[in-house]
């Protein structure tokens, strides 16, 4: 079986949050389905660069004004498809985003090639490669669906895979026939989304299959509270939504061979761990004390995240005898005032502002327990490199935190099947709550470490989740076929 998959980054040549991971990770463990993918991405500076030995295999006279050329080569272990348009893709910096912080002005256009790239591939453009499946990813990939649905038979099946709802690409009705649609798509039950031309609502409407990364999620996204105004419409296709777990790589994320660690270790060697903390503590300035409980956050900085809670609570936390470090960037408020809360506590709160992958590591590998308080999450990966790694992690009760995690409470210790804390609802009292809760378990040094051990013999890979693709895009396959 042949899948396309369509998304607009890919690890490590480009990624600004987890849909590059699972974008990455996905296609190997699908290969040992039987499943053989094609990746289709945008030809980003970062991507250009790391392709070596590119092959041209198809050449577009007018991509939104200017030729464009499709490369074919292998590269991050994976087979991909570049769209090579530089008057739409070679720009610095996020592949969203301007160096002001807002969307580019024609990321409809940017993201509408790219679908219609992914349609004239799925029509055989590239020899010797027809997909019998399309899988598009979020809203940059939700043409797709919509442009094979008018496009007439034969076509392959589609997927679309919501890897977070909150994010949903509308744009003006007017750029309808310049986005490739025809006059009849903007309907009701077609791309129109509250007077505008929606991305992600056309992909939910019109692809054959739906996805998303939790099973929780799946269900929660029905609501009118979680489903951001699209509930009513993923009610209606309930039939064909399912909610499938994210894994993680877990050759990357491998606290025994992870080059990123002072000091590797496994569950035999678990004490190990403690020179992480160590060089943790000293790279963010941290008072370097064994005995303290060390919390940290890898994360977007997003009212999503809960990461207002956090600074708030941070007196209280701190209060407790706990320390905390966070690594990430996100919106400019929530920066200012975690910098300054931490500033307040010198010694034991800091923050490094951005991502650095090789520091994401060595925090999953250092940390006595992560705090993950979203106030919604799709799936989350930063939860199943922490159970990987024996970083404990703290979790709100929400999407694919709830599934992922199992609250250590009385009767899960006694059974021997905790993994992490879950709280809910999200509040700062309930969090203060959920780490008081910890800290209480890491004070009996032979318990957590059980907790470890049974966090780190958790499955987060991609095994179970690729099996479940694989039968998804057969299944889907054959009902086309038959």
């Amino acid at each position: 079986m042949r899948v396309l998959s369509v998304a607009s980054e890919v690890y490590p040549l480009v990624k600004t949050g987890g849909l590059a991971d699972v974008v990455a990770a996905l296609p190997p463990a699908l290969a040992r389905e039987g499943v053989a993918t094609r990746t289709l991405v945008p030809g980003y500076p970062g991507v250009i660069d790391a392709l070596r030995g590119a092959q041209s295999v198809h050449a577009y006279a007018n991509v939104h004004g200017e030729p464009a050329r499709l490369l074919a080569a292998h590269a991050a272990g994976l087979d991909l498809l570049v769209l090579d348009a530089p008057h739409l893709y070679a720009r610095p910096g996020n592949p969203y985003s301007g160096p002001d912080g807002k969307p580019w002005p024609d990321n409809a256009f940017r993201f509408a090639a790219l679908a219609a790239c992914a349609v004239s591939i799925a029509r055989g453009v590239v020899a010797g490669f027809v997909p019998d499946i399309v899988h598009a990813h979020d809203w940059q990939a939700g043409l797709v669906p919509a442009l094979v649905h008018y496009g007439g038979t034969p076509r392959p099946g589609t997927v679309m895979t919501v890897h977070n709802l909150a994010f949903q690409g509308q744009f003006p009705r007017e750029l309808l026939a310049d986005l490739g649609l025809p006059p009849h798509a903007y309907a009701v039950d077609g791309v129109e989304y509250f007077g505008t031309i929606g991305f992600l609502k056309a992909g939910l409407a019109l692809a054959d299959r739906i996805t998303t990364v939790s099973p929780t999620y799946a269900a929660e996204i029905r609501t009118p509270e979680g489903g951001m105004g699209l509930d009513g419409l993923l009610r209606a296709r309930a039939d064909v939504l399912t909610g499938i777990l994210n894994g993680i790589d877990d050759a990357v994320w491998n606290p025994a061979t992870d080059v990123h660690l002072s000091v590797r270790y496994d569950r035999r060697r678990l004490a190990k761990r403690a020179a992480n903390k160590a060089a943790l503590q000293a790279r963010f300035g941290l008072d370097v004390e064994p005995a303290s409980f060390l919390l940290g956050m890898v994360s977007r900085l997003t009212l999503q995240k809960g990461l207002d809670l956090v600074a708030d609570a941070l007196p209280d936390i701190v209060g407790m005898g706990a320390q905390l470090a966070v690594l990430g960037s996100g919106e400019k408020a929530l920066e200012v005032s975690l910098t300054a809360a931490a500033a307040r506590h010198s010694g034991r709160a800091a923050i490094v502002l951005g991502y650095d992958e090789a520091l994401a590591h060595l925090m999953q590998g250092s940390v006595d327990a992560l705090l993950v308080p979203s106030r919604f999450e799709p799936c989350g990966l930063t939860q199943l490199c922490a159970l990987r790694y024996g970083a404990i992690p703290i979790v709100a009760r929400v999407g694919g935190l709830a599934d992922t995690v199992i609250d250590a409470n009385a009767m899960a210790l006694t059974a021997d099947t905790g993994t992490g804390i879950q709280f809910s609802p999200v509040t700062r009292a309930n969090l203060l709550l959920a780490i008081g809760r910890a800290s209480t378990l890491a004070r009996d040094p032979a318990l957590w470490r059980r907790l470890q051990l049974r966090a780190m013999a958790a499955d987060v890979g991609w095994t179970h989740p690729a099996k479940q693709y694989a039968a998804l895009f057969r299944g889907l396959a054959a009902q086309r076929s038959a």
